[in-house]
């Protein structure tokens, strides 16, 4: 491989060590400017073959198949093949988390792009690593960037463009630590189907030396988002503007037939074995943290759940000087995006929310609003509503519009996908010294 940054070449993807079925979902569709032709480094086990099942499937699905080539390079040295054979010029992880910033650093060493799932670091003693990693890219001028599918979320980027509406919104207010201005909470769960099939985790999904705790993992889009929704479009720094105060957890208790069932084995992996307490796991899921951006009090929340008949749930409350901002979603159902006024009178946000509406038709063609009396209801029309799965598309075109052009990677984008890892493995710190267990 040539010193050339990979941005003035076809893009080539290279999959290392898929471990986590979102290095999959990277590939649901193929985004122009992407050859079909991919290439994949792994250790012959569970994952990989996971991992080659699902891509399969894409590509013979009935409607809208992809047409996927894939180069499969296997065995135990499948790290130091990967360096010194470079086919491609833009490496995809999304498998253990602990060791991905060292696969993140020796790919940007060696001139790749990097699409990265979340969560880069899940430790603060690894922050430096990534400091360095981020760093080296910028100085190579090859981009590490990170999927970050909630933005895409129809309701998620409604209460975003509520918020930035001072006729709707006002300003926001600074809150506290008990009645914050912004709270985000994201439920998740265990047992679940991904792309019509029940889904099967690996082992080390339970291991937080591996994969990391609730917060660190899941946590990574709520931190997004805060900074996303509350500094819309500015770079927000780690300690100064924004600042971890404090953070608790609590554990979801598994039984061994649970743990078995969800990672596809007839007994808990023995790889677990030194985790379990008479015959309980005690997975460290659930998280809540309390932190300020740009003075702004703010609560993250993370549950973990083993089974639901709705499946994962996003529920937010964003509170201005005139209105609050809601996104409520019932177990099975599609998240609703509700505003109240505080300040103003109803008939006055109502009217001010639908010129916002009529303004936003280029982003939401057909979003309409719906007086409920004492609330208002944007009606948002089936056509924008897609799922967790489709987002990873919408990221991709998105990734792949950056990876051919560089220099348009907006700055803030750069420094959050630092800030947010300082922030998420901070507050485990401290949810662990509140909470040992």
């Amino acid at each position: 491989m040539t010193d050339q940054p990979p941005s003035h070449r076809p893009i080539r993807l290279v999959t290392v060590a898929p471990g986590h079925f979102h290095a999959a979902l990277v590939q649901k569709r193929t985004p122009p400017g992407v050859h079909r032709r991919a290439h994949v480094y792994a250790p012959l086990d569970d994952d990989l073959v996971a991992h080659l099942a699902r891509v399969a499937a894409f590509n013979r699905r009935p409607d809208d198949p992809t047409a996927w080539e894939l180069d499969v390079r296997t065995g135990p040295d499948y790290r130091e093949r990967f360096l010194r054979e470079q086919p491609g010029n833009t490496v995809v992880l999304s498998g253990r988390n602990r060791p991905k910033v060292g696969l993140i650093r020796d790919a940007v060493a060696q001139n790749f792009h990097v699409i990265a799932d979340k969560p880069w670091v899940v430790e603060a003693a690894d922050l430096p690593e990534l400091d360095a990693a981020l760093a080296d890219a910028e100085a190579r001028e090859v981009l590490v960037l990170d999927v970050m599918t909630e933005r895409h979320e129809v309701a998620n980027r409604l209460l975003r463009a509520v918020t930035r509406e001072p006729e709707v919104f006002g300003d926001w207010l600074g809150g506290s630590p008990a009645n914050p201005a912004l709270a985000l909470t994201s439920r998740h769960f265990l047992k679940k189907t991904v792309d019509g099939r029940p889904l099967v985790r690996p082992w080390w999904w339970f291991d937080p030396g591996v994969a990391g705790e609730g917060l660190a993992d899941v946590g990574t889009h709520l931190t997004d988002q805060a900074l996303w929704i509350v500094s819309p479009e500015r770079p927000v720094a780690a300690g100064t503007e924004a600042v971890v105060h404090d953070a608790d957890r609590w554990p979801l208790a598994l039984t061994r037939a649970q743990v078995a069932e969800v990672t596809g084995r007839p007994d808990a992996p023995p790889e677990l074995a030194p985790r379990f307490v008479n015959d309980t796991l005690y997975y460290a899921g659930n998280h809540t943290a309390w932190l300020t951006v740009r003075g702004v009090h703010v609560r993250l929340t993370t549950c973990w759940e083993y089974e639901s008949p709705g499946g994962d749930s996003h529920e937010a409350v964003a509170r201005g000087t005139d209105a609050t901002v809601a996104v409520r979603q019932a177990p099975g159902s599609a998240p609703e995006v509700l505003v109240t006024a505080t300040a103003v009178a109803h008939a006055e946000l109502v009217a001010n929310l639908r010129a916002a509406c009529a303004r936003w038709q280029a982003d939401f063609p057909g979003l309409a609003v719906e007086d409920r009396g004492d609330e208002a209801r944007l009606a948002i029309p089936a056509a924008l509503r897609t799922g967790h799965e489709d987002h990873f598309a919408a990221v991709m075109t998105e990734l792949v519009g950056y990876l051919q052009a560089p220099r348009t990677v907006p700055e803030w984008e750069r420094v959050n996908a630092r800030t947010k890892y300082h922030l998420t493995t901070r507050a485990v710190e401290l949810a662990r010294a509140r909470r040992p267990f």
